[in-house]
């Protein structure tokens, strides 16, 4: 490796047009300059380049292209040493840089940073990469100095260079970095470029740039962001697109970085709990009560523990929990959050638990004080009508009524926020015997979502309009949900039965047939087509009352009693 570096050297040397003897910091200052190697998801070797340390923290710049589709890169230094890059601090794709950390060495050399921009005619001085002593270097004058924002330049140099010198730094007199060459557009430029220093050192990681289609191009690890607050959101914005491997790595991380989080424990908990092994559960335990202790809000993070607890319970779906959670233990950590601080969303998850327990009468009376609160919203209501469905001797008046105070939050013009209300509402009508009523909410539901309906909505509006007598738009409804599902055999079975209630034999006949085509053991089908034949066809009639008979049903025992004895 040293010996082809020096010969790449000795061939950039030739090259370079204007060299003098170096200034007396250069032999120093060189060894803040190392190579670069970057490596493929194959471990193949993707791209060489240059970069400089610009902190004692092993903090450095290079060219983002060196980067792009990287799965690790290392650095060779002056000295020959290999070190790995540890993170990705900060990227821009347009002007071509990227800001990275590597391990730190002791007596590591950086380059210091120019306070003031470069002046035009200024002569600057090209420091490479060198594992050789040398006591020259290339120099050349600035030609223009152009603003980019934010106290950043871009400089135009009087200094030919090629593609050996990308991302090595430009030194003033003094010895202070104050720019990075950037690759030329052609090979026969006379003129090279560099984008300023200052530019490269403010790059950072955001909240936001999880979002980054350019960080998100290189597979190096990525570092936080430099705030708790703004790393939390980082946290939640690339939960969903890093793999389980990969966000505990970037949570472990972000723990390291801010020991005293409690949100991180609660987090990295909720992971844990994930895991599904009893290694994973047993963390897990260990970060939730860790999350409690650093807490400078107890009640918060007890609040953060139960819900977690609680949220297992409900996925696992009735399948054995891990021994140290279950819905007592979370009532045990909520109720200590509630008797530290009575805040309405405490009270919420107590009445959740509650519920899942099967405690309606104790689950109503804490939704009763959630929607006597400021957070009182149609889900509260919702949820405070749903545990009234179940609690015993339940007046569905009382039920209704909550579902009205859900649907009273909302604003008109209706947006299709409210359509589960309506729906849900009119199926609590139909319950309660008000069929003309459910029909009126079944109306709203659909004009809410612009008709966007499914075939089984149209049988349940059927339904109900057949309960209050509403015939034709009964009839036009179950037509609509054969059309929407022609496969269907027990939507053909409705059918049949809504025109055999109007005695509409001949469409009756035609439904029962097609139900039977499409599902041969549907005894009722045989049924209602037996008693659609029995004045007409007596013998056919009986035949598929025995075979209604022969498949289970019923109700047909009676009419082969009154017809064919």
């Amino acid at each position: 490796m040293k010996r082809i570096v020096c010969i790449c050297f000795c061939g950039l040397f030739a090259q370079w047009t204007i060299a003098q003897t170096a200034p007396k910091w250069i032999e120093k200052a060189k060894k803040a300059v190392f190579s670069i190697v970057a490596y493929d998801k194959d471990n193949k070797i993707k791209s060489t380049g240059n970069g400089f340390y610009i902190s004692e923290d092993g903090m450095a710049l290079s060219d983002y292209t060196l980067f792009e589709g990287a799965e690790r890169a290392v650095i060779i230094t002056a000295d020959g040493k290999e070190l790995p890059v540890e993170s990705i601090n900060g990227v821009h794709s347009v002007y071509d840089v990227v800001k990275f950390r590597t391990p730190m060495m002791k007596k590591q050399q950086t380059l210091t940073a120019s306070l003031q921009p470069a002046k035009v005619g200024e002569t600057v001085y090209l420091l490479p990469y060198s594992t050789q002593k040398s006591t020259v270097c290339p120099t050349g004058k600035i030609v223009s100095v152009d603003s980019i924002g934010n106290n950043s330049f871009y400089y135009t140099l009087d200094l030919k260079t090629n593609d050996k010198a990308v991302s090595c730094p430009i030194m003033n007199e003094v010895g202070e970095v104050i720019g990075m060459i950037q690759k030329s557009v052609s090979s026969d430029e006379k003129e090279s470029y560099a984008i300023g220093v200052s530019f490269g050192t403010s790059l950072n990681i955001s909240a936001f740039s999880a979002n980054d289609r350019a960080l998100q191009s290189i597979g190096i690890k990525k570092a936080l962001p430099d705030t708790e607050e703004q790393a939390l959101v980082y946290l939640y914005m690339v939960a969903s697109n890093l793999d389980v491997a990969a966000y505990e790595m970037t949570l472990n991380d972000f723990l390291q970085q801010y020991p005293e989080s409690s949100e991180g424990y609660i987090r990295r908990s909720a992971l844990y709990m994930n895991g599904g092994d009893a290694g994973k559960y047993a963390l897990a335990v260990e970060d939730m009560e860790k999350a409690i202790v650093v807490a400078s809000d107890k009640s918060e993070a007890r609040y953060s523990v139960a819900k977690n607890i609680y949220s297992y319970l409900v996925a696992l779906n009735g399948k054995e929990p891990y021994e140290a959670w279950s819905y007592d233990k979370a009532l045990e950590i909520i109720r200590q959050a509630i008797a530290e601080s009575s805040q309405p969303l405490y009270v919420q998850l107590e009445g959740d638990i509650l519920f899942a327990q099967q405690k309606y009468e104790e689950a109503y009376q804490s939704y009763e004080k959630v929607n006597q609160s400021e957070i009182a919203s149609p889900e509260t209501f919702y949820s405070a009508a749903k545990i009234k469905q179940h609690m015993e001797g339940v007046d569905y008046n009382e039920v209704i009524a909550l579902m009205d105070s859900a649907i009273a939050r909302f604003s008109k013009p209706y947006t299709s926020s409210s359509s589960p209300y309506f729906y849900e509402r009119a199926e609590m009508k139909v319950i309660a015997g008000k069929y003309k009523e459910a029909v009126m909410d079944y109306n709203m539901f659909y004009d809410v979502v612009k008709g966007a309906v499914t075939a089984a909505f149209y049988l349940q509006r059927e339904q109900a309009e057949i309960q209050c007598r509403m015939y034709q738009q009964a009839i036009d409804d179950i037509n609509k949900a054969v059309e929407l599902e022609p496969g269907n055999a027990d939507y053909w079975l409705e059918k049949g039965a809504v025109h055999m209630r109007f005695n509409q034999l001949s469409e009756a006949v035609q439904a029962l047939n097609k139900a039977i085509s499409l599902n041969d053991k549907l005894g009722a089908a045989y049924r209602m087509l037996g008693y659609c034949q029995v004045k007409e066809d007596k013998n056919s009639a009986c035949a598929n009352f025995a075979k209604a008979k022969e498949l289970g049903d019923e109700y047909v025992d009676k009419l082969i009693e009154k017809y064919c004895k």
